[in-house]
């Protein structure tokens, strides 16, 4: 890194990367004067003028500003958040329509001109629109541009008759997409998984179509294998009949079985077939799935592959002891349960009384625990138990250091997560030999963190830009990241509110100067 000095006062153009890069980075600045806000809008610059129409501490004049240089990233932009009516919106630009067709019906020639744009991408998006009159559907499914009429099948909210009328599109990809679109009615829906309109006379593989999902289609005239894609259409949308699907659980295609596994309205017969397929992913979906039943949670917590118990765990409706016994032979990870974030006050006592740590673990993490258990974790024996309750607030700061005492660099990174974690010992953690790099990286994202504890952060490769950006740098520290080597870096010391407001007003003007050649 650089040392710092007022470089960018005379900034060459050889810097203009790095100028612009900060001033992107500056116009997230919380902490930007509305006189350096005028300026950056004043760059001719799309990244920030996007990053300009986010901030939600722009006067209705500087709206007004943003909105005429007509960069249609930033008035999308606004038009999305609410801080421009579409009323002020007159003169017609595809990308604004696009947005004002997400937010409310459009001008009927507005709509025409998008149904018709030379652009084919931009018919395909408007495909996809909340509101896209039933005209202009007409106009989208009977497009020349396939792509177009795959996104109108896909997205749109279809009339039953346009529904029926793509459904029986002669070539199969068109079919597919109205198969998996969840406003297509169920009748249609129906027919489609019967196989009822006219056969096909194009698929994917006969087409050439270049596509990665399609790289191991072949078509000797019958379609097989887009017909078996549409069975995964049909599979993996929700509004699907589930009587269509639930003799499904053999599938040849892998697609069909993992849209079955997440689905929560099948016949247990159909749950107990995918508890047995070869592919673990399937399984483990399935572990996932609340709706399986409890007599499949306690046979699939047997499974032979460590994801599918492990996922599992992380079924909200598990049975308590089942989750109790994965606990002892799983990785459940850091996130809180969903089965113990609803579990009662004298669930969480059950818990805290099991000789199995890996029980006292699972309680541990509960937020809401009262202070007696909070305490009696805070000195269990097993690390486990200990690291999990270390991020509760409720701590102290003797049992915070009593921990680190204790169990160090293995607790070390979940203190550093607790928010009611004092400065001093988040410093102490910070300045440890050999450093705790997921511990810095905790760090430097925690509000209190001190200064001194931050710049042990900087040292670390990963946590360095997240400290880059604390707002208890000092101002100092924070000038001289602008020079960082990593661009990142520097740019994140751009946006952070700690930076003073003679050096943002500095750079950009460096940028305007650079930009005026």
């Amino acid at each position: 890194m650089q040392q710092p000095h007022d470089w960018w006062n005379a900034a060459a153009p050889a810097q203009a990367n790095r100028i612009a890069e900060l001033c992107r980075g500056l116009a997230a600045n919380p902490a930007l004067p509305p006189a350096v806000v005028d300026q950056l809008i004043a760059l001719d610059d799309h990244d920030i003028r996007w990053q300009l129409a986010s901030r939600d501490d722009l006067g209705d004049g500087q709206i007004h500003r943003l909105a005429a240089t007509g960069d249609t990233l930033a008035v999308g932009r606004l038009l999305r958040d609410g801080r421009l009516p579409p009323g002020t919106v007159t003169d017609f630009d595809p990308a604004v329509a696009l947005v004002l067709a997400d937010l409310g019906p459009i001008h009927p020639d507005w709509a025409r001109r998008l149904a018709t744009d030379p652009d084919p991408a931009t018919r395909a998006a408007f495909a996809t629109a909340d509101h896209v009159p039933a005209d202009a559907l007409d106009t989208l499914a009977d497009d020349p541009d396939l792509d177009v009429v795959t996104e109108t099948a896909r997205w749109a909210r279809l009339t039953a008759a346009q529904a029926e009328r793509l459904a029986a599109h002669p070539h199969l990809t068109v079919r597919s997409c109205v198969a998996v679109n969840e406003y297509t009615p169920p009748h249609v829906l129906v027919a489609l998984a019967g196989r009822r309109q006219p056969a096909a006379r194009h698929c994917a593989a006969c087409a050439g179509t270049p596509a990665w999902q399609f790289h191991d289609w072949s078509c000797d005239g019958t379609h097989a294998d887009a017909l078996l894609a549409l069975d995964g259409s049909l599979a993996g949308n929700p509004s699907t009949p589930p009587y269509l699907l639930r003799e499904h659980a053999a599938h040849p295609l892998l697609q069909v079985r993992w849209a079955l596994a997440g689905r929560q309205d099948l016949p247990r017969a159909t749950y107990l077939a995918l508890a047995q397929d070869p592919v673990a992913g399937v399984r483990g979906d399935l572990a996932e799935n609340p709706a399986i039943g409890e007599d499949l949670m306690r046979a699939m917590a047997e499974d032979d592959t460590h994801d599918v118990r492990r996922r599992l765990a992380h079924n909200p409706a598990v049975p308590l002891d089942v989750l109790i016994r994965l606990a002892e032979v799983v990785k459940v990870g850091a996130a809180m349960l969903p089965r113990i974030a609803a579990a009662t006050p004298a669930e969480l006592r059950e818990l805290a009384a099991s000789a199995a740590g890996g029980a006292r673990m699972l309680a541990a993490a509960h937020p809401g625990l009262p202070h007696d258990l909070v305490d009696r974790f805070a000195t269990d024996r097993d690390a486990r138990v200990v690291k999990a309750v270390a991020p509760n607030p409720a701590l102290t700061e003797l049992q915070l250091r009593a921990m680190l005492t204790e169990h160090g660099p293995r607790v070390a990174a979940a203190v550093a997560r607790n928010p009611a974690c004092p400065p001093s010992v988040l410093t102490d953690i910070a300045r440890r030999t050999p450093a705790v790099s997921k511990a810095l990286r905790n760090i430097a994202v925690h509000d209190g963190a001190p200064a001194d504890a931050l710049l042990a952060c900087l040292t670390d490769e990963r946590a360095r830009w997240l400290a880059a950006g604390h707002p208890a740098l000092r101002a100092e520290t924070v000038i001289a990241l602008l020079a960082d080597d990593d661009l990142g870096v520097a740019a994140r010391a751009a946006a952070n509110p700690a930076l003073p407001g003679r050096v943002m007003s500095e750079l950009a003007a460096a940028a305007a100067r650079i930009r005026r050649g």
